[in-house]
């Protein structure tokens, strides 16, 4: 399974190496296990187009081989969709206890994606603390095996500007020491106002195993979406085209233009008005 996940990562996620790197590990360390200690704990950090849900989905999708456990067993939550009104936290929170509880009573392997963290009511996401924890059971259910992904824009900016440091120093993004990268962005969202965990007590805690960065996409990076996206729709592979998106889409900083702002998320839609 793992050799399945790192295949499909390695070709179809772009400019991620940082992330691959320390998703493979996360994954291996947690599997390998027959009864982890804790659950498995990773938020993904990065610009929009960057490839966090998209990771998130192939984790699901091999976690999951067969289409119907699937749909059981992996549980997306929107915070603009499921907690949209912050004079209902209190009754958020004890939904989010309620329905993780029963889920991993009925899987062990339950995985649970939250998107748009940013957007997440102050103090909400504490209320699944008692999960996250190093617990051999609470009132008679295990959650060792169970996997927990938050996906956040917070922290992007921080990522950008140190890439941009490297590439500035004429160094390799691929030097970019993770561990580094890691400390700023647990510091970075425990202090943002913007972001769901802004003095969290699951960063408090240690209760986050892994901060993963998505770096911002470069004019190559952005190439080789375009190139999927065609292959994908069926169409030949027209250089001049690829070129020509990629190169409209590179647009950070203004003078320099090294990165997609957007990553590589209107890749599709780009492609389907140009054909």
């Amino acid at each position: 399974r793992q050799a399945v996940i790192k295949m499909d990562l390695d070709r179809k996620v772009f400019g991620q190496h940082l992330a691959i790197q320390i998703v493979l590990r996360a994954l291996s360390a947690n599997m390998r296990s027959k009864r982890p200690r804790k659950p498995l704990v990773m938020s993904f950090h990065g610009w929009t187009g960057t490839g966090k849900s998209f990771v998130s989905s192939i984790i699901a999708e091999n976690l999951y081989r067969l289409n119907i456990p699937r749909r059981k067993f992996v549980h997306h939550f929107s915070t603009v969709l499921h907690f949209p009104h912050l004079s209902h936290i209190h009754l958020y929170k004890e939904q989010l206890q309620n329905w993780i509880r029963g889920n991993v009573s009925a899987c062990p392997r339950s995985l649970f994606i939250f998107a748009e963290m940013d957007q997440m009511p102050h103090g909400l996401i504490d209320s699944i603390m008692p999960f996250l924890g190093y617990h051999e059971e609470i009132d008679g259910v295990y959650y060792g095996k169970a996997i927990f992904i938050f996906l956040n824009n917070a922290g992007g900016d921080k990522i950008t500007e140190i890439a941009l440091d490297y590439w500035r120093s004429l160094k390799r993004r691929e030097d970019i020491p993770v561990k580094k990268l890691q400390s700023l962005l647990s510091e970075e969202i425990f202090r943002n106002r913007n972001s769901g965990f802004f003095h969290s007590q699951l960063i408090q805690k240690n209760l986050i195993d892994y901060f993963i960065p998505f770096l911002p996409l470069e004019y190559k990076h952005v190439r080789q979406c375009v190139r999927e996206e065609l292959r994908m729709q069926g169409h030949p592979e027209d250089e001049d085209l690829i070129a020509e998106i990629a190169l409209a889409m590179t647009d950070y900083p203004s003078e320099e233009r090294l990165y997609s702002s957007k990553g590589c998320k209107t890749v599709a839609s780009r492609v389907a008005l140009s054909i």
